[in-house]
């Protein structure tokens, strides 16, 4: 009897078919960027953790970054390739770890779907060279967009303002 319902349960999980297991998921890898590298190029140009997080979708730990607690003004660009991502102004603090933007600077930030977790949530990339920013959540600020834009700080620099 013990057997019989362990192969019982065994069966009905593997039949699961959910609705994000057939939305596709696209990723950096499938999309074509302006500015395109061999995987070996990215690792020389890249240090491991940027190189981790931004050419293969890693995620740097919580509380880890340095820009997580900058207050400079300036712009917060593609650790990549310097494509202009989030303005100072937009950054605020979420608790979550990671910084936080309640938005994009227009038209340089390009997104997909990821299902790596069994649900769908909308990821970032650099619309230039597609590098992996983070994740955008709709849990941001209400007093402004409502957006929660999760970045990897490893994934971005900063340049202040002059």
């Amino acid at each position: 009897m013990k057997h019989f319902m362990l192969s019982l349960v065994c069966m009905a999980l593997f039949s699961c078919n959910t609705k994000a297991q057939n939305k596709k998921e696209t990723t950096s890898q499938e999309t074509q960027f302006p500015i395109t590298k061999t995987d070996a190029e990215w690792k020389a140009q890249l240090t491991p953790d940027e190189y981790a997080v931004l050419r293969h979708e890693a995620t740097e730990r919580p509380f880890s970054s340095d820009l997580l607690e900058n207050k400079q003004k300036g712009t917060y660009v593609c650790a990549a390739c310097g494509n202009p991502l989030f303005r100072s102004e937009y950054k605020f603090n979420s608790g979550t770890g990671w910084p936080s933007f309640d938005r994009a600077i227009e038209g340089n930030v390009a997104y997909g779907v990821d299902n790596k977790i069994g649900v769908p949530r909308d990821e970032e990339h650099c619309a230039r060279c597609g590098g992996h920013l983070g994740h955008v959540f709709d849990d941001g600020p209400s007093n402004t967009t409502g957006k929660r834009h999760c970045i990897n700080g490893v994934a971005l620099n900063f340049v202040p303002d002059k």
